[in-house]
């Protein structure tokens, strides 16, 4: 992770969920309750020194297992430090979501120490006070912040970066792209998109992400072997420049990736993860249904299919922003100064 002046990263030790979507060590060798509580202390320590005006909370309200639970405490004991949960716009499917919610009492935990929850998003594609059924305290607290240009980030890139497509010793012609997240679960796609046949004069470009099994990563760059026009990478420090270039786009499901597409408005396939959460799913067909992706269920997943979609015709693009909001990066600011009581 790349930082500018007056930021800086404490990170906690990590946590990694399996294909039935439970919690475990991902590097230390340690009991997850001796995890749990390094995470704890951690967070609290950096909090005390740092004293921030504003926390904002990422997606769970009191942690992935309530670990942060002695962390909201202090904080509200103190009553310094401003608390927002940050929410994506979808987050699983409402009877899913509504009883993990309810077990966790993440409703009580929203009351208690929150001042505001931020929803990334529109409710135009998805209202997450309608769908899981937030009592009307919690209810008053959400804002909607509408999504984030993702173009604004090329305005930041590292000046004097070699172009992406000529560094990968391409000269011309039109880019496929296929994006696969992190790429833990993405082998099925990955696979799929490097067997497909390429439309003449085409190029195509697999990024896989950091998280893909080594061994996967290594079966996919030797499938490529021989063929100028394919190639493999794991990570770009800055992928929307590639997604300002590419002509078409093939993706997973996930909320950064598929904003990131949308912002540049680009002819983009989705196949969305449906297992263990439908999150991915559930934000495809909604897109699908605005006209802004096209939508194909991993379970019809297979190189022809992806043959088919990438031989298509060009076709006019319905901007993102003539369906929805894409203002984030305005009303963020906005959103702090109603917080913290500030006039612009």
């Amino acid at each position: 992770m790349t930082t500018t002046a007056g930021v800086d990263c404490v990170a906690l030790p990590s946590l990694r969920k399996d294909g039935g979507g439970q919690y475990h060590p991902r590097h230390l060798a340690v009991p997850l309750e001796e995890l749990l509580a390094l995470r704890a202390k951690t967070a609290g320590a950096a909090l005390e020194a740092f004293a921030p005006d504003v926390l904002i909370v990422d997606n769970v309200p009191r942690g992935a297992l309530r670990e942060l639970d002695p962390v909201l405490e202090s904080l509200r004991a103190r009553g310094r430090t401003r608390l927002v949960l940050g929410l994506r716009d979808v987050l699983d499917e409402p009877a899913t979501l509504q009883g993990e919610w309810a077990r966790a009492q993440n409703q009580d935990a929203v009351r208690t120490y929150y001042d505001a929850v931020w929803v990334y998003g529109d409710p135009a594609v998805y209202d997450p006070v309608r769908e899981y059924a937030f009592a009307p305290d919690v209810a008053a607290k959400v804002r909607y912040t509408g999504y984030l240009d993702q173009r604004a980030r090329l305005k930041f890139r590292r000046r004097g970066g070699k172009d992406p497509i000529a560094a990968l010793g391409w000269s011309g012609g039109r880019l496929a792209l296929c994006l696969v997240g992190g790429g833990q679960d993405g082998a099925q796609l990955a696979e799929a998109f490097m067997e497909a046949d390429l439309p003449p004069d085409t190029n195509g470009l697999l990024v896989t992400g950091p998280c893909m099994p080594a061994s996967v990563r290594a079966r996919l760059v030797r499938s490529v072997a021989g063929h100028p026009c394919r190639r493999v990478v794991s990570f770009v420090h800055e992928p929307t420049r590639l997604v300002r270039r590419a002509d078409r786009i093939v993706t997973m499901g996930g909320y950064n990736t598929v904003y990131e597409v949308l912002s540049f408005d680009k002819p983009a396939l989705i196949v969305p993860r449906v297992r263990p959460r439908r999150e991915q799913l559930i934000r495809a067909e909604r897109l699908q249904a605005l006209g802004l992706v096209d939508v194909l269920h991993p379970e019809a997943l297979s190189a022809a299919a992806l043959s088919t979609w990438l031989a298509r015709g060009p076709a006019p693009v319905r901007p993102a922003r003539e369906r929805i909001d894409f203002n984030g990066l305005s009303r963020v600011p906005q959103l702090l100064e109603e917080l913290l009581g500030i006039r612009p």
